[in-house]
């Protein structure tokens, strides 16, 4: 099958809000999201030019000793505004711990997303008319080696609990890290994951590494949406199905699929209940409100 429908349909053209041009006739000052920042990084051995999108607690500056969880989301150009937006109405509601929140994005303008981010978020190639593709170690090791040490040393982060999150081809990816580098992450957001890349590639990997018995101590949200592509669906349903025949020792896994949703449409959801699920563990409160 092509990929490209399926992938790369998704890749609509959008503003971020953090950038929004100010208009010089009116006066108006640029929309930005309160309490974040951008952060450009310096070229990697691969020449990738990362940009981090960088959301801080509203406690960091007034408690310069406490260390903070960490949430890693693909495609921040597009994604981060809707995981920060959740994230703050979870904190109120008590259910979320206060965290750092990091938007995985590309420095420069007028970017060509799709084409960086098929380099990088997929683990297998996906043939010849989605471009190169098929880097996922790469970036993968660009992340443990260069992103997850510097927010590390300059925010605070808690190395002892670290998120990683992502949609479609960032799905994927969430998915390969898990498997990949077991325990560089404890939670993970698999929304609307491509699992159909490669001919059900990651299911091969997940059969292969439950093989080797080793435990895999995490804690693990995939989502589908119910309008998707059927093909797309059915490769996530696929893994949902099987992840209980897995028997990961250690994983503390839920699935879900978004009703009424198609591709991106599910991401609000998706993101807003798997944070929920992998930062329960740290949640000041769970379940219903208390008086």
């Amino acid at each position: 099958m092509r990929i490209v429908p399926l992938l790369l349909a998704c890749l609509f053209a959008a503003t971020p809000v953090w950038a929004a041009a100010a208009d010089p006739a009116q006066g108006h000052p640029p929309h930005a999201i309160h309490g974040s920042l951008l952060r450009t990084l310096p070229a990697t051995a691969d020449g990738r030019r990362y940009q981090l999108h960088i959301h801080l607690p509203a406690s960091f500056a007034k408690e310069p000793g406490r260390r903070y969880p960490v949430l890693y989301v693909t495609d921040g150009y597009w994604d981060f505004p809707t995981v920060v937006a959740s994230y703050n109405n979870l904190v109120y509601d008590q259910v979320l711990p206060e965290a750092i929140v990091v938007g995985l994005g590309y420095a420069g303008d007028d970017l060509d997303y799709g084409r960086l981010r098929t380099w990088e978020l997929s683990p297998v190639r996906l043939g010849p008319e989605d471009g190169d593709s098929g880097h996922a170690d790469r970036f993968l090791a660009a992340l443990e080696r260069d992103i997850i040490p510097l927010v590390g040393r300059e925010y605070r982060a808690d190395p002892a609990h670290r998120m990683l999150a992502g949609s479609s081809l960032g799905g994927l990816f969430t998915l390969y890290a898990m498997y990949a580098r077991p325990g560089l992450f404890e939670g993970y957001i698999a929304a609307s994951p491509a699992v159909v890349a490669g001919q059900d590639w990651i299911i091969g990997r997940a059969k292969a590494f439950a093989a080797t018995g080793k435990p895999l101590k995490a804690r693990l949200f995939v989502t589908g949406a119910e309008y998707e592509w059927p093909a797309f669906l059915a490769g996530i349903r696929r893994y949902q199905a099987l992840l209980p025949e897995l028997k990961h020792p250690g994983l503390v896994w839920q699935s879900r699929i978004i009703d009424g949703e198609r591709h991106a449409g599910t991401k609000a959801e998706s993101y807003t209940r798997g944070m929920r699920f992998v930062f329960e563990p740290l949640a000041p409160q769970t379940g219903p409100s208390r008086d």
